[in-house]
């Protein structure tokens, strides 16, 4: 049975300091599926209400936070996708999504064998796996298959040293699919330091032409330490891939980046948001959301056709929401969607980028206990805008 977590949002309203006009945005070219799940009222008693949208028919609408529900363990032993007796995946983190050749895959960071995190054994930095439709069935996002190797385990895509202060581990943080080549993109870890920070060597982009089977890390695909995006969320809209990028650890502002569909591997090619348009100096780059800002995700809001970015927050110790009309802002005030108070551990909070998203929003989130990966719920609510009343 889902566990539901709900707070009492008047308690803790937020300002409505922006209103968001959306007409005619959208992701032109995203790539989707079916979902298949519960339907959740999207009653929006005492919700907060996070931005202003403007429906379809015209009518303005506010947009708040109803409920937020824990629904699944995704990965772990005992668990309906039964990841540790199928492919050895007894304790995995992230389970961030992407499609590619109309199925959707999933990428897990640090994995480990039987024990755990605790013991360490059979670690891989990365794992990958192809989600079956229908993709929320029974509120499951259900595993047909990983890449695995003779063993029949889940084998490691990129490869890392393993050595601390060089490179600890090579951990994917999002992927992305141009048609027939997916890309993942990577940061190579030195060393970890705890409370949300390490040290990052360089990050990179790796690609596979096999369906992930095997992949490639071409030594000119790499940026240096200090750019700013070592961690991403990619958007893909038109002919264009953009990249939301934050530095190493959870301390950093979210800046933003594009490049051509084409031209991925090129680190010349792409281009910067510098608040006012797009130029090819990196340093030039303005902060949209400003830190601290931990894992996150871009997904675009069919329902208030709005983008949505969803991220850690670890100064608030909870995942947070935010809205705008353009990917280039401006983003509403984040409003929180779950706090460590309800679930310790909490971190690496990833929309699940199905057909269409609206009043529901499905997410992974991983907890540090037990190490693993979980399918979480959000309702959002429809506010009506009032007038105010004219003086008398």
């Amino acid at each position: 049975m889902a566990r539901k977590t709900q707070w009492n949002q008047g308690a803790r309203a937020a300002a409505l300091g922006l209103v968001l006009m959306s007409a005619g945005v959208g992701p032109v070219s995203c790539q989707v599926a079916d979902a298949v799940g519960p339907s959740v009222s999207a009653d929006a008693e005492g919700a907060s209400p996070i931005s202003i949208a403007a429906t379809d028919a015209g009518e303005r609408m506010a947009i708040g936070i109803r409920d937020t529900r824990l629904v699944a363990q995704i990965t772990g032993s005992g668990t309906p996708n039964a990841t540790a007796e199928r492919w050895d995946v007894y304790g995995t983190d992230l389970g961030h999504m992407f499609w590619h050749r109309d199925r959707l895959y999933m990428v897990f960071g640090d994995t480990f064998g039987r024990g755990g995190r605790r013991w360490g054994r059979h670690w891989r930095s990365n794992v990958l796996a192809r989600l079956a439709p229908p993709y929320l069935r029974r509120d499951v996002l259900r595993m047909e298959s990983m890449v695995t190797g003779e063993d029949g385990f889940a084998r490691e895509l990129l490869p890392s040293r393993k050595v601390d202060g060089v490179e600890k581990t090579v951990i994917p943080t999002n992927g992305v699919s141009t048609g027939r080549r997916m890309f993942l993109h990577y940061m190579s870890v030195q060393k970890w330091h705890g409370a949300g920070r390490w040290d990052v060597g360089h990050s990179g982009l790796a690609y596979s032409d096999d369906d992930g089977e095997t992949w490639i890390q071409p030594e000119s695909a790499v940026w240096p330490t200090g750019s700013g995006f070592e961690q991403v969320a990619f958007v893909r809209q038109d002919d264009w891939v953009y990249s939301f990028g934050i530095p190493g650890g959870r301390h950093g502002g979210v800046r933003l980046r594009r490049v051509a569909s084409e031209q991925m591997l090129e680190p010349g090619a792409y281009q910067y948001w510098d608040g006012a348009g797009w130029v090819s100096a990196a340093e030039e780059a303005a902060t949209l959301v400003s830190g601290p800002v931990g894992e996150l995700s871009v997904a675009w809001n069919a329902h208030y056709r709005q983008w949505m970015m969803m991220y850690l927050d670890p100064a608030r110790h909870a995942v947070l929401l935010r809205f705008a009309a353009e990917l280039t802002g401006p983003w509403s005030d984040g409003e929180v969607v779950v706090s460590a108070e309800d679930q310790p551990g909490l971190y690496a909070p990833y929309i699940v980028p199905l057909r269409e998203v609206g009043r529901e929003v499905w997410f992974t989130m991983s907890k540090w206990k037990p190490y693993n990966v979980f399918l979480m719920r959000m309702t959002l609510g429809d506010l009506p805008v009032r007038a105010d009343k004219p003086e008398e």
